[in-house]
């Protein structure tokens, strides 16, 4: 409002729809409240009326959902909701969610002081600073009209008989009305803020709903290994032992059949039954290495760096076990980074180091490569970026044009006494 061009910007007439249409909700929301709570307090006797009083003890939310749509029309950042989601679908888990929230019991006292104490301010202060104005300045077009080009009334209390006087009047309309338009604005903003603060959540209630978001992340987490670890075994325990089966009947079957076509397609065939078997134990390393569940992640980011294209020196002074979500996290971290080496720094070695310390895990991948690597590139390290971030955890990269490049993954976690 203290810039120059407030009164030519849309600012004015939005700071006038919001108590406009402050005025028809709340008068609204008052008629829908009494006929409410009167309906509900006559039939009780009958208990038909108690759902029409829960309704008129949630007449709050609804209330305040419209309020917060309102607020955009002066406030660009509005109130966000500060209901929690019920746990279970239907009627009764919404209703006793909402029940069971210090959000829903504010959002009614909210609609109670909106409808009856709110809307008549908003009301009278769009009749005085807006349409009062409105009137004066039309003087001369009221007297030209309604009176005839003789005489009219301005604002059903002055006459006003001659031309000039009409004019000057209309001029002093005309500050009335750029003098409203402030007088609208700080209203407005100051409705705002009020209905901000008696319907937006609670620093504890956002700060609980971050803990719940959290917990809820690392849930995800914790199901999600769980799966991969399910996929994992049943693809051990199942089809690699039919093809390891599979490959023995075949060779069996070879060393039974005389020379000949048959002995030769017998042996093709225990060929690509072997590379069927090779690939599915690629396959199961990469869902999750029964290496990393059965005897931790230094036992496991050592078997990653055997099968590194490059020589990779390792040294992980880590005494116990740590987390299975941070194990499986800081292990995949270890091997995309390796098979990016691998793919693209052109390097002749690496190194992966990392320490257990003050409560964190820190680990780094450090290789003398050609440098220039960029995280956002791909979507690998970002996508295990996001899931050490679930975490709680960060990941940053260093990697300047002609190298080194370096990755370094910190982890928050304490060590378990999970037996390997």
């Amino acid at each position: 409002m203290s810039r120059p061009g407030f009164l030519l910007s849309p600012w004015p007439w939005r700071s006038a729809g919001y108590l406009l249409t402050g005025a028809v909700t709340g008068a609204v929301a008052l008629v829908v409240i009494v006929a409410t709570a009167v309906a509900g307090a006559v039939l009780a006797l009958v208990l038909v009326g108690l759902p029409l009083l829960v309704l008129a003890a949630l007449a709050g939310i609804p209330v305040a959902w419209v309020e917060r749509h309102r607020m955009r029309l002066i406030d660009a950042d509005p109130a966000p909701d500060p209901h929690r989601a019920p746990l279970a679908h239907g009627l009764w888990s919404w209703l006793t969610t909402r029940v069971r929230e210090r959000a829903t019991w504010r959002e009614l006292g909210h609609a109670l002081l909106f409808a009856v104490l709110l809307w008549p301010v908003d009301a009278l202060v769009v009749a005085v600073a807006l349409l009062c104005p409105l009137s004066v300045v039309a003087t001369p077009l009221l007297m030209a009209t309604v009176g005839g080009g003789q005489e009219t009334k301005v604002l059903k209390q002055w006459t006003v008989t001659t031309w000039p006087t009409a004019f000057g009047i209309a001029a002093l309309g005309v500050v009335l009305l750029l003098l409203g338009a402030y007088a609208q604005g700080v209203v407005a903003g100051a409705r705002a803020g009020l209905t901000r603060l008696l319907i937006a959540p609670r620093e504890d209630e956002l700060g609980s709903r971050i803990v719940e978001l959290t917990r809820s992340r690392l849930r995800l987490v914790d199901a999600f290994e769980a799966e991969r670890r399910r996929i994992e075994r049943d693809l051990h325990d199942g089809a690699q032992q039919r093809l390891v089966g599979l490959t023995m009947t075949l060779g069996l079957a070879r060393l039974d059949a005389p020379p000949g076509p048959v002995a030769d397609q017998l042996a093709k065939a225990q060929e690509e039954a072997d590379q069927v078997l090779a690939e599915l134990r690629e396959l199961i390393r990469g869902i999750h290495p029964k290496v990393l569940s059965d005897h931790g992640l230094p036992a496991a980011v050592a078997d990653a760096a055997d099968r590194s294209a490059i020589p990779v020196d390792v040294d992980l002074a880590l005494s116990g076990r740590l987390p299975q979500a941070v194990e499986a996290a800081a292990y995949f971290v270890v091997r995309e980074a390796l098979a990016n080496i691998a793919r693209h720094s052109a390097a002749s070695r690496a190194e992966v180091s990392g320490r257990h310390r003050e409560g964190w895990l820190f680990l780094q991948v450090r290789d003398n490569g050609r440098g220039g690597a960029d995280a956002g590139a791909g979507t690998g390290l970002t996508g295990l970026a996001d899931r050490v971030s679930a975490l709680g955890g960060r990941i940053s990269l260093s990697s300047p044009p002609g190298g080194p490049t370096l990755l370094r993954v910190e982890i928050p976690c304490v060590r378990t006494d999970r037996s390997a």
